[in-house]
């Protein structure tokens, strides 16, 4: 948990947003105003992977032709998998020519054309992670991303963050007041800005493909989730 505090004493009139109009609460003490950061960590239930194939040919047409045999190969098995329609889904198709640098005659030679085509999927059960990546590995994928760990519904552990942000700001607003000279706060105003899940970010790879059974070993570890809440209190006597 990280408290960001703003002390800002002041005299006046503190604002409220409303739906229709401006309501204006009146402060006759200073006010302090507070931004606290919580956050919650949980168990992540969702575990995000890119899987892609590239290929390379001679022509644009059997480059394409080439990478959608084998990407077809590898979506096949990620829905043989038992992963639902959707929760896959096309993140890129590239078609490019590929040069080399001739060094003798400095300049560039065209060597054919590579084709790439990549996917991400969402699995919903995180212990699979490690088997999944292994199946598309051997079903044609040569590239890998990922796994990146979320939250599915994050609404309780949310709550959980808003109850003590706003706990904490009401303890630090009593101290600042007693420093001060005062004995009590009143609430003028709260706002709230959400934090998403914070998962490890997804790092692309290739893989190599060998003769060891070794399963790929994967570790979800926890998430955080939470809110920012800024608040504003009245010092009173």
């Amino acid at each position: 948990m990280k408290n960001y505090l703003i002390p800002a004493l002041m005299l006046g009139a503190v604002a409220l947003p409303a739906s229709a109009a401006e309501v204006q609460i009146q402060a006759t003490g200073p006010v302090v105003e507070l931004s606290v950061n919580e956050t919650v960590k949980a168990k992540p239930d969702l575990a995000t992977i890119s899987a892609g194939v590239s290929t390379e040919a001679p022509t644009a047409v059997a480059a394409m032709r080439q990478n959608a045999s084998e990407m077809d190969a590898v979506i096949k098995r990620i829905k043989a998998l038992g992963i639902a329609d959707r929760d896959i889904q096309t993140t890129g198709i590239n078609l490019s020519p590929r040069y080399d640098y001739d060094q003798p005659t400095q300049r560039q030679v065209f060597r054919g054309y590579s084709a790439s085509n990549r996917v991400s999927v969402i699995l919903r059960k995180v212990p699979d992670t490690g088997k999944v990546l292994d199946a598309l590995v051997e079903a044609g994928a040569t590239d890998i991303g990922g796994p990146q760990f979320s939250i599915d519904n994050d609404t309780a552990a949310k709550a959980q963050a808003r109850k003590a942000a706003m706990q904490n700001a009401q303890a630090q607003a009593m101290e600042y007041a007693k420093w001060a000279g005062y004995t009590g706060v009143r609430l003028l105003e709260v706002s709230e800005s959400i934090m998403s899940n914070q998962p490890m970010p997804m790092m692309e790879q290739s893989i190599v493909v060998t003769g060891s059974r070794m399963k790929t070993p994967v570790e979800p570890g926890m998430v955080g989730t939470g809110v920012n809440v800024t608040v504003k209190y009245e010092m009173t006597r």
